[in-house]
């Protein structure tokens, strides 16, 4: 593997958890509270666990990155990474999904099952959440456009080797 493909690797790995980071620390710092007909309630991550699930598996995102900075990608080793980078995708796309339809229920409601919007109560905690979710989005793409990378060198390995 050439230079410019270790340190387009690397490059594309430390955009990863960075976004990976982002999500968790702005997820993990969402909350807001709000008054209504004299009751008051408090919206934060840990009472879906669907952030919750989020949050697991940006930590995870972020520690198998910071783990798999330094590696080389030689032989078998970078098959095993491919087959680490494929797993991690589908986990953050399945999290990612699972949120964005919990923040869709939150923003807009549901008026067949009688499940109102609570965005307009706790803004804050639903601005947090949107921003969580682009971060982690991003580090979405990034682990995508890796595992393009991952393979494309993975290929070339073989047809070059035969």
């Amino acid at each position: 593997m050439t230079l410019a493909n270790r340190i387009t690797i690397f490059l594309l790995r430390l955009l990863a958890l960075g976004a990976s980071v982002a999500a968790i620390i702005i997820m993990a710092t969402s909350h807001d509270s709000a008054q209504v007909l004299g009751m008051t309630f408090e919206a934060k991550f840990t009472n879906t666990p669907t952030f919750k699930y989020f949050i697991g598996v940006n930590i995870l995102a972020s520690a198998y990155s910071l783990i798999v900075l330094f590696f080389p990608t030689k032989n078998l080793l970078g098959r095993i990474l491919l087959i680490s980078d494929i797993i991690m995708t589908l986990l953050l796309d399945s999290s990612i999904s699972a949120c964005l339809a919990i923040a869709q229920v939150g923003k807009k409601g549901n008026s067949h099952a009688g499940w109102l919007p609570i965005c307009g109560q706790v803004p804050k905690f639903c601005d947090r959440v949107t921003g969580s979710l682009i971060a982690g989005f991003a580090a979405a793409i990034l682990y995508f456009l890796l595992l393009l990378f991952s393979f494309h060198n993975v290929l070339n390995f073989y047809t070059l080797k035969a």
